[in-house]
């Protein structure tokens, strides 16, 4: 039986640009900087509009400098450096402006907080003449390169079916700018699941979703999401996400699972699991063989969705401003289409079920 080859390495570039982030939240300490420190990429300088949150970062990180203002920021930048830019929804339309023109940009998801947004962000890129692309950094976990180089090699056959299943408690109090806004659950959590659908899947031609509130979270809008993506007759893929199991680990859960028609993968997601502290993520797979019990196989994953995936999302941007490829994964425009399958989500969930008619 020959070696099954499994690749969970992102490309890299030639030669790593510095880095100025914009934004010093938690995302930014517990994922931007820790990957970027483990893959060797220079961080110059941080910026945040408060100064002593972006001030606890560049010590234990080695940041190179705490700017005290956005333009101070940019100036920093010379031209050279890629800009991450990692603050809220509402707030990405404020700080695009002010970038040089031409400068690479990673901007943390969401895309805006609707579809509205996201069409004004894409076209001031264009404007702008921004190399820039969305931070749906799961298409670069290692748990989902496995998956692609399995399936690209055509080891599990044609994949039907693909699907993510989240029963856990999130503790949403962390997150307080949720507070208040019209969405939460499609808008910031399972659009990485669409997302990564998109990426192995393509574009499904309609959704039907509905998501919803919880009644011991009455300040946050929907936490709950049930959404089933339109492949056709042949093609099953869809989401379920609760967020409020607080019973327990027990019978917890944090996957995604492709089937083909010749095999299987299934992989947890960890980060979901006792969060924020987060457990392993775990990858196994089974191919089937005639005449053989179908037997699954675990692989050893080379790290974790938090905080290595965003080391991909970073690589692919300094890969395509130094031209060391020409595809840019997550580029707005392809990032656009997320959010337009995210708009149709909520669409779908605001016009209701098919009524039944009983006798």
């Amino acid at each position: 039986m020959r070696q099954t080859s499994i690749d969970q390495n992102p490309p890299m570039p030639e030669s790593p640009a510095p880095i100025v982030l914009i934004g010093a939240g938690g995302i930014v300490r517990d994922a931007h900087l820790p990957a970027y420190r483990k893959a060797g990429f220079k961080v110059s300088g941080i910026y945040d509009k408060d100064f002593a949150k972006a001030e606890a970062l560049a010590s234990p990180f080695e940041v190179g400098r705490v700017c005290k203002s956005l333009g101070e920021a940019v100036d920093l930048g010379g031209g050279k450096a890629i800009f991450d830019v990692a603050v809220p929804a509402a707030a990405i339309l404020e700080v695009l402006p002010s970038l040089p023109d031409g400068a690479g940009v990673l901007i943390q998801k969401p895309m805006g907080e609707n579809l509205a947004q996201a069409r004004e962000i894409r076209n001031l890129c264009h404007k702008k003449k921004l190399k820039a692309a969305i931070n749906f950094q799961l298409r670069y976990a290692p748990l989902a390169l496995a998956a692609r180089s399995l399936i690209d090699q055509g080891l599990i056959g044609k994949v039907c079916e693909m699907d993510f299943r989240v029963t856990v408690y999130t503790p949403w109090h962390l997150w307080t700018f949720l507070e208040g806004i019209p969405r939460v659950e499609i808008l910031y959590h399972s659009i990485h699941y669409l997302d990564l659908i998109r990426s192995f899947l393509g574009n499904p031609t309609g959704v039907y979703a509905k998501t919803l509130r919880h009644p011991k979270t009455p300040r946050l809008s929907a936490t709950r999401s049930n959404i089933i993506l339109d492949y056709g007759d042949s093609v099953m893929a869809g989401i379920a996400a609760n967020h409020h199991h607080e019973f327990g680990p027990r019978h917890q859960e944090s996957y995604v699972k492709w089937e083909g028609d010749r095999g299987a993968i299934k992989a947890q997601l960890g980060v979901n699991l006792n969060y924020p502290e987060g457990l392993p993520d775990n990858f196994e797979y089974c191919i089937l063989n005639e005449g053989k019990p179908a037997e699954w196989q675990s692989v050893d994953l080379k790290g974790t969705w938090f905080p290595d995936a965003f080391i991909g999302t970073m690589a692919s941007v300094m890969r395509f401003v130094e031209g060391s490829s020409s595809e840019l994964p997550t580029a707005v425009d392809d990032a656009f289409q997320t959010m337009e399958v995210v708009e149709a989500a909520y669409r779908s969930s605001a016009s209701g079920a098919t009524e039944i008619i009983y006798e």
